[in-house]
């Protein structure tokens, strides 16, 4: 449960991070994710997906 919550706690400063510091280009950045097609947009999904587990799978094995 604690690893879930550290997770979880560093997503939202990550998340936080780019509304503080940048919150112009985050209009931008929607913009042309609104713009990509949205095949590509699920493929991103899935490559973030797998490029996540593989990184909790690869901190578990440490």
């Amino acid at each position: 449960m604690t690893t879930i919550l550290l997770g979880l706690g560093l997503v939202l400063v990550f998340e936080g991070l780019v509304f503080a510091l940048a919150p112009s280009r985050l209009e931008d950045l929607i913009k042309i994710i609104a713009d990509t097609p949205i095949e590509t947009r699920r493929a991103y999904g899935l490559a973030a997906i797998a490029l996540g587990v593989l990184l909790v799978w690869g901190a578990n094995a440490i």
